[in-house]
């Protein structure tokens, strides 16, 4: 009985203790949850500031981040993902792409610790790559690509294992690929393309052994292609096109059997072959980039091998002879560029490819040009694909003619076999090239008339048949073009009269080009409608007759060549609105009446022909008319006048009807003066006024050899930085600063004064144009002197404008009437005689501004402040940014900088002078016929 009492009693205790054990433990384990519920309540709140702090550092224009508030859960915020089975809360994903958000990249998202999905592509972000964002271990995707981030590619992300795309293209980054990426064993994408980083594809990228893409496009990187980029046996796409690669191709590359795409096309330094066996080596090849490098030797035939090619670009390389056949089994081709080569056909049967490649049902583009191809042009050329949408076969020697069965070929959209030398006349099939948009048949050796089916091409952009032989007349179906933009048929044997059809062409903007023909009648009257053109050339022609007013309807024209016709009449004073006029050659006609004066208001015009006719009359002085290379006038034989090194006779002198003559009175008041002083004061005001001073001589043509060649980094020299210290003044447009230009000779140092635009402040643009233009011919002892200008950009690319005077060492006279109480002050003191002279001399600068600088000039801006004294303390009178031009119909603003800057035939390039030289350009693409010119 006891013995079972006790097993009784034990049984209890073994239950008492197991019931506390349970117990206690489900007490532990409670306490445990609510501490991790209390840890990921207090991990979310810090995700939860990580991002308000995001959105508080960022430009949000377009409200996208509207729902990042204190009402909504940050986990259904716009572009944020939450997720997890245990960290629920948790952020994982920032996807904010193409949102128009602006500002520095904020570090702060590198505190969502649990993010594995980062995206904030197609974004104004600026500023560098956090390098905090190597904290984020989990880490997967990273996309801030298309943005404006600058600095390097931080190498901490290479502590990112999880990292398998890393997307950084179309950024301003800098510096190195970082070594360090080749630690992200799990990498499968990684592109910094379109960058403009340094140094060397890194060797180490070859332990990537997860890649699949690997883009380096316009990175600018240079040396070898590694060869342990052949280590990478998953990668599919290697872009290295556009960088600065030199050497060959390693063997390991052309062994990565996976490889879809290989571009490492403009590098331009890249050699060495194509091997022999590259079909069975890269068999699953789609796309083959090798253009414009300096690669040599046969194409080999078993590129065939790789079945899937669609894209073969191997032009401007060193490739020589014949194109195999073997290509046109490649039944998904669908470019074909082997332009810019040396390739050969000098056999008929080499022309086999041509047949082939009939076979390539896909094939859109088939570019030959300037390669070494002779003999006829394979008729077979009407059966190729009828989806080919460019043929280009130009520069070669072809011969024979143009199939009738070109007009197969219905989707054709660019056609070229210029610089050939293909005969016979145009078949009428080419009018069944519905869809083209370029046509190019120049220089070759057709005849016959102009098809007149090629009206029926309504979407023909531009339409290119000169030098040629070509004759009868300008079919007038031509008129049915109406998305025509250019059309040139010079050189040719065009008789009749130009169709007025052809000038009711709206659409024609580039250039309409009928020089060197036969053409006879008048210029109808129809120009008028070619209001957007910018080029007419009908020189060389038979053209009678006046020239049309409506010309002057043409107000966007910049070139117009009417030179060697028989062209009659006076000049339209409808021209006064062809301000745009670039280059106006009227040479060789017979043309009559005085040149017209508006001419020097062409800001634009830096080339005018007009010899060789029965100009009379005077010769303008000003504009283009003062750059004695920039204007031709011989021939004329009752002209005179104009500058000096015309060797004109003088005008006679006719007394003027309605010449009005500004006098300006100035009233000096002086107060502790004798009164026989004052007389004095009044008879010497009333003797300088009863005149108006003769005009001091000069040459027009010094104001253009006296400007300096100056650049932006000489500024920054001579006025130290633009510092402080060399501050002048400042006004409402910019400021002016000391300058030390340094020089060679005997004045080998020069004191200027440097006038920098603030190009932000609303006008000032407008008076820097005004200034220069209200100075640019002025020569008066009283003026301000300009030495030259800049126009050019500092060094972060932005614009830059500065105007260059002589400095004048005693300020205004603004300092010197109401100068502040200083140790100074007692010699800052005008005598009255100093005062005398001043106004003086502001009244003689006056006076030739109103009479005697040419057209009239007003200065609107008069005050103390812009009155300079010099080292004698005499005035000058300067600041012309609100000057105005008086003339009889109207005051207008000035706006003619352009006309100085290019009447000085010299313009700003690329080293940042400060004056330009006009370039033009000979388009010998074609030959070396230098008579097609092309304006650029």
């Amino acid at each position: 009985m006891s013995l079972l009492y006790s097993r009784s009693t034990f049984v209890i205790l073994v239950a008492l203790l197991i019931l506390f054990s349970c117990h206690h433990h489900r007490a532990i384990s409670s306490r445990a949850h609510a501490a991790a519920a209390l840890l990921d309540t207090t991990n979310a709140a810090t995700d939860r500031l990580a991002l308000l702090s995001f959105k508080s550092l960022l430009s949000d224009p377009s409200h996208a981040l509207s729902s990042w508030n204190e009402s909504t859960p940050f986990c259904r915020w716009q572009g944020i993902e939450c997720g997890g089975r245990r960290h629920p809360d948790r952020v994982t994903a920032l996807s904010l792409s193409s949102l128009n958000l602006a500002g520095a990249f904020p570090p702060s998202v590198a505190n969502l610790t649990f993010l594995k999905r980062l995206d904030l592509s197609n974004n104004q972000l600026d500023g560098q790559v956090p390098v905090e964002l190597g904290r984020l271990s989990r880490l997967q995707y990273l996309n801030l690509s298309h943005n404006s981030l600058r600095g390097s590619i931080p190498a901490a992300l290479g502590r990112c294992s999880a990292l398998e795309t890393i997307a950084l293209g179309y950024n301003q980054l800098e510096g190195e690929i970082p070594p360090d990426l080749a630690n992200l064993s799990s990498l499968t994408y990684l592109n910094p393309s379109h960058n403009t980083l340094s140094g060397q594809i890194p060797l180490s990228l070859g332990n990537l052994t997860s890649l699949r893409l690997l883009d380096l496009t316009r990175t600018q990187l240079s040396g070898a292609i590694p060869s342990t980029l052949g280590r990478l046996s998953n990668l599919k796409f290697l872009y290295l096109t556009i960088n600065n690669l030199s050497g060959t191709i390693p063997p390991s590359i052309w062994n990565i059997s996976s490889l879809v795409h290989l571009l490492v096309g403009g590098n331009e330094r890249l050699t060495g072959r194509i091997p022999q066996d590259v079909g069975e080596t890269l068999p699953r090849l789609e796309a083959l980039f090798m253009y414009q490098n300096q690669f040599y030797g046969p194409i080999p035939a078993s590129l065939a091998n790789a079945t899937r090619l669609s894209d073969i670009e191997i032009n401007t390389n060193f490739f020589s002879g014949t194109i195999p056949p073997e290509i046109g089994s490649l039944q998904l081709l669908q470019k074909l560029l082997l332009y810019k080569n040396s390739l050969e056909v000098k056999e008929p049967d080499d022309w086999g490819f041509f047949k082939a490649l009939t076979n390539c049902t896909n094939l859109q583009y088939l570019l030959l040009h300037n390669n070494k191809l002779s003999g006829l042009l394979p008729t077979s050329i009407s059966n190729l694909s009828v989806s080919i949408e460019v043929i280009s076969l130009g520069s070669n020697s072809l011969s024979g003619s143009v199939p009738e069965g070109i007009g197969n070929l219905v989707n054709l959209n660019h056609f070229s076999i210029v610089n050939n030398t293909l005969t016979g006349s145009l078949p009428a099939s080419i009018g069944m090239l519905q869809n083209s948009q370029i046509l190019d048949f120049s220089y070759n050796n057709f005849t016959g008339e102009i098809p007149s089916t090629i009206g029926n091409l309504s979407r023909l952009w531009e339409l290119y048949l000169y030098s040629n032989g070509f004759s009868g007349n300008i079919p007038k179906t031509l008129g049915n073009l109406r998305h025509l933009q250019q059309l040139d048929l010079s050189y040719n044997k065009l008789s009749g009269m130009i169709p007025e059809e052809v000038m009711a062409i709206s659409s024609l903007s580039a250039g309409l080009v009928l020089s060197h023909n036969l053409l006879v009648g008048q210029i109808p009257s129809e120009v008028g409608n070619l209001k957007n053109l910018e080029m007419l050339d009908v020189q060389g022609n038979k053209l009678s007759g006046t020239i049309p007013s409506t010309l002057g309807e043409c107000q966007v024209l910049q070139f117009l060549y009417a030179q060697m016709n028989s062209l009659q009449g006076s000049i339209p004073s409808s021209f006064r609105a062809l301000k745009a006029m670039q280059e106006l050659d009227l040479a060789s006609n017979n043309l009559s009446g005085e040149i017209p004066s508006f001419f020097e208001d062409y800001s634009s015009l830096y080339f005018l022909n007009l010899s060789f006719n029965n100009f009379e009359g005077e010769v303008p002085k000003t504009g283009v008319f003062s750059n004695i290379s920039a204007f031709s006038v011989q021939g004329n034989k009752k002209l005179c006048g104009g500058i000096k090194q015309l060797h004109l006779p003088p005008c006679n002198i006719k007394s003027p009807h309605n010449k009005h003559t500004f006098r300006t009175l100035i009233i000096v008041i002086l107060v502790i003066v004798a009164s026989v002083i004052i007389s004095s004061i009044l008879l010497l005001f009333f003797f300088f006024y009863s005149r108006c001073w003769p005009e001091s001589a000069r040459d027009p043509s010094t104001s253009l050899k006296d400007h300096l060649r100056i650049s932006y980094s000489e500024l920054v020299k001579a006025t130290d930085g633009f510092s402080a210290t060399n501050l002048i003044g400042t006004g409402s447009y910019g400021s002016v600063y000391k300058g030390v230009l340094e020089g060679e000779g005997e004045d080998s140092v020069k004191v200027v004064a440097v006038k920098v635009l603030n190009l932000q402040t609303p006008g000032s643009l407008k008076s820097f144009t005004a200034e220069c233009e209200a100075m640019k011919n002025l020569r008066h002892r009283n003026l301000v002197r300009i030495i030259t200008s800049c126009s050019s950009s500092d060094y972060n690319g932005n614009e830059f404008k500065a105007l260059v005077f002589e400095f004048m060492p005693n300020g205004s006279l603004e300092d010197w009437l109401h100068h502040e109480a200083s140790s100074q002050a007692e010699s800052k003191h005008l005598s009255l005689l100093q005062r005398l002279n001043i106004a003086i001399d502001v009244a003689s600068a006056l006076d030739y501004l109103h009479c005697h600088s040419g057209t009239p000039i007003v200065h609107r801006d008069l005050k103390p402040n812009n009155v300079l004294l010099d080292d004698d303390m005499v005035a000058h009178v300067g600041d012309f940014g609100l000057a105005r031009f008086r003339t009889a119909q109207k005051s207008a603003s000035s706006i003619g900088f352009i006309d100085w800057i290019r009447s000085s035939r010299v313009w700003s390039g690329e080293q940042s002078l400060c004056t330009w030289r006009h370039l033009q350009f000979w388009d010998t693409s074609h030959g070396d016929d230098d008579r097609k010119k092309t304006h650029r």
